[in-house]
């Protein structure tokens, strides 16, 4: 009962955002799509944690995805923006329908058993709260900047609202902060910048929730670049987070400054292969191992046995 309470709790809050709207309050508007969207985090957890998981709490959670952020922002950017435009409809309509698109799509994802084991940390497009939140953004910056610019003009918006909605239904990889592991010694430092995040929610909330949104969307390439190391590192797939920071260490760093790589021990000794070029102008590797022994013979094997390197003489090649 008490996950489906809150995903109801969720939907209401997102259709109070039209109400706020139509009542000329843009502020309490993005306000209740945020509640919506912190309350959309908490049922699945809430669920998790009491094993109070069910079909049923599955398909009200995406309905009312579909109405808090998808149906509700629709409505609040046609009202503030596109009322008694035509082609602002449209674009609306178009939002509503990507964001009810990538929501199925997520449904039929939760059953396919045939991912790689890191497909978890990443969602497949844009998330529904963070895309119903972002497609926002100029109605944000128009409340704390003024609505004389241009990221308040009828193009604009537009443009913004159709991009944001074809990052929802794209195959563009985002990061799942379900999955992040936080380590212990950084628990401490983290509670503080929570307390420095609410303070700023407290006192500029506009300008908080515009730079939240804005970092979630630069995130996107680095969230891309990992997927795709991960999907050429099979061997990094299920290690800890400081094995697998190893591994991409030992398979970035060094590449990219040309670095030699270490010797290696073979029947006893040790021999490291480095490149040279042959008289056609190849490439070739050659082992380093005889110019090891070479700088190992002079002066140490007298040492070794106790005996006394005589003097060289005038002459001879050591003085050369």
């Amino acid at each position: 009962m008490l996950p489906n309470a809150i995903t109801v709790l969720a939907m209401c809050a997102g259709l109070s955002a039209v109400q706020f709207t139509l009542a000329g309050q843009p502020q309490a508007a993005i306000a209740a799509i945020a509640v919506a969207a912190v309350l959309d985090s908490l049922d699945g957890r809430i669920a998790r944690l009491l094993d109070a998981t069910s079909k049923m709490g599955a398909e009200l959670d995406s309905l009312a995805d579909a109405i808090s952020f998808g149906v509700a922002p629709a409505l609040v950017l046609y009202v503030w923006q596109f009322q008694g435009n035509r082609v602002g409809w449209v674009v609306a309509l178009v939002f509503a329908v990507c964001m009810i698109l990538r929501l199925a799509r997520f449904n039929t994802l939760l059953d396919d058993t045939e991912q790689p084991p890191y497909a978890k940390e990443f969602f497949v497009g844009v998330p529904a709260p963070a895309g119903g939140l972002a497609a926002l953004l100029p109605l944000i910056l128009t409340l704390q900047i003024g609505h004389d610019g241009w990221w308040n003009s009828d193009a604009v918006v537009m443009i913004w609202t159709v991009g944001i909605a074809a990052l929802l239904i794209s195959r563009i990889p985002t990061l799942s902060l379900k999955t992040i592991k936080v380590p212990a010694r950084a628990v401490a430092p983290l509670l503080v910048l929570v307390g420095l995040v609410a303070a700023a929610v407290i006192t500029y909330p506009m300008v908080a929730l515009a730079s939240v949104l804005v970092l979630y969307l630069l995130h996107v390439p680095y969230a891309v670049r990992r997927h795709r190391w991960l999907a050429k590192h099979p061997e990094a797939w299920d290690v800890p987070p400081k094995e697998r920071r190893a591994i991409r260490r030992a398979h970035g760093v060094g590449r990219r400054l040309g670095l030699r790589p270490p010797m290696r021990r073979v029947a006893g000794a040790a021999r490291a292969v480095w490149p040279r070029r042959n008289g056609n102008g190849h490439s070739v590797l050659l082992p380093a191992a005889p110019r090891l022994r070479r700088t190992a013979g002079r002066g140490r094997n007298w040492r070794r046995i106790g005996l006394r390197r005589n003097q060289s003489r005038p002459g001879t090649r050591d003085d050369q």
